[in-house]
């Protein structure tokens, strides 16, 4: 369970009440996820990821800093206490969850859980998180391929590589499409069968970024380089059972 909010630290119950739950936990998921690419994480990099100004983002990381959920220096960047970090695995659990649930439950396309999960990670109890895990079998993984926390905060650690990475010849099988509310992509990579398990073969590669040539049941596909760069795969010497 995530850290009582108010609990933390002495005096801090006072920066709570004038900080939004949700935003705080916005905050936190989000340097979660850019401290997986690089860490100490930047203000620069946060306000990209938030489409947000600069300044908000210092005021922001200042709060969460008296808060004890960030580490932050000026001119080095932030990283996540250990309480911080058990927030952003607790929302990201919550969020993967609702998002399969959406799909398997409700039959809800996995272009169209994104946006409803954003809004559902902040307010389901841990009755239901626990109730919706059960109903789902305990899932390992979302429907985009990406680890699901376990109940404790732990999450597997996954050996990506882009689709663009690969040769011609290589077999790999689509472990990934990141998480975002970009569903015209979404609907499109699943036109294309570049969903989560799916079995590819590399047949050609153009140079200069050009589109890439991949056998998927029998038949080739010609994807772009931008649409191939977002789809990440698992090297396969042989196809055997996938998950």
């Amino acid at each position: 369970m995530a850290p009582d909010l108010n609990a933390l630290a002495p005096g801090s119950s006072l920066q709570r009440n004038g900080l939004n739950h949700q935003a705080i936990e916005d905050y936190l998921k989000t340097i979660y996820m850019l401290e997986q690419d690089k860490s100490p994480v930047s203000t620069s990099r946060i306000a990209d990821a938030r489409q947000v100004k600069p300044g908000s983002v210092t005021s922001m990381i200042q709060r969460l800093n008296r808060l004890n959920l960030v580490n932050y220096e000026k001119h080095y960047g932030v990283t996540l206490t250990d309480a911080g970090r058990e927030i952003a695995l607790e929302v990201i659990r919550h969020h993967r969850l609702v998002e399969l649930y959406l799909i398997e439950a409700l039959g809800f396309g996995w272009d169209e859980v994104h946006q409803e999960a954003d809004i559902l990670e902040h307010v389901i109890s841990e009755q239901l998180e626990e109730r919706i895990a059960a109903a789902l079998n305990n899932p390992e993984f979302d429907p985009h391929g990406d680890p699901i926390p376990s109940k404790e905060g732990q999450i597997a650690s996954m050996n990506y590589k882009h689709l663009t990475a690969l040769d011609p010849g290589a077999r790999a099988v689509v472990s990934r499409i990141p998480d975002d509310a970009d569903s015209e992509l979404l609907r499109y990579l699943g036109d294309l069968g570049l969903i989560p398990g799916t079995k590819l073969m590399v047949l050609d590669v153009a140079p200069f970024d050009g589109p890439l040539t991949v056998e998927i049941d029998g038949e080739s596909k010609i994807i772009g380089h931008k649409v191939a760069s977002s789809v990440l795969v698992e090297l396969k010497s042989e196809f055997g059972r996938s998950r």
